[in-house]
C-alpha cells in the first residue's frame, strides 16, 4: 500500500521560507507525477505545483517566483521550497502523487502557517 509521507510544515513569520518534504513508498517506475496542494479555511483545496515525470513543472500563478518544487528520484520525494511566505499561504498542503495506470494518493497534510 502507498503511503506519503511529509514534513516541513510550521510557523514561520511573512517573508520567511519553509521547505516541505514528500516521501512515497512507490516505485518511481510508476509515478506518472507528484506535487502539492493546498487547502485553506474557507477555500477548497488549489494546486500550488506538480512535476510531471519527464521534467513538465506547473504552478499556481500565486505562488510563482516563490515557490520551487523538485523531485528526486532516487529517493522517490518530492520538495517544495517556500520563499518569501505571506499570510495568505496559510494553509494545509497536502502531497499528492499519480501513479500508473490510474492511481491517486494523498498525504495527510502538513500545516504551514505564516503569521503578519
Amino acid at each position: 500500500q502507498v503511503q506519503l509521507v511529509e514534513s516541513g510544515g510550521g510557523l514561520v513569520q511573512s517573508g520567511g521560507s519553509l521547505r516541505l518534504s514528500c516521501a512515497a513508498s512507490v516505485s518511481i517506475s510508476s509515478i506518472l507525477a507528484m506535487g502539492w496542494y493546498r487547502q485553506a479555511p474557507g477555500k477548497q483545496r488549489e494546486l500550488v505545483a506538480t512535476i510531471i515525470t519527464g521534467g513538465k513543472i506547473n504552478y499556481a500563478d500565486s505562488v510563482k517566483g516563490r515557490f520551487t518544487i523538485t523531485r528526486d528520484n532516487a529517493k522517490d520525494t518530492v520538495y517544495l521550497q517556500m520563499n518569501s511566505l505571506r499570510p495568505e499561504d496559510t494553509a494545509v498542503y497536502y502531497c499528492n502523487v499519480r501513479q500508473w495506470p490510474a492511481l491517486v494518493h494523498w498525504g495527510q497534510g502538513t500545516q504551514v502557517t505564516v503569521s503578519s
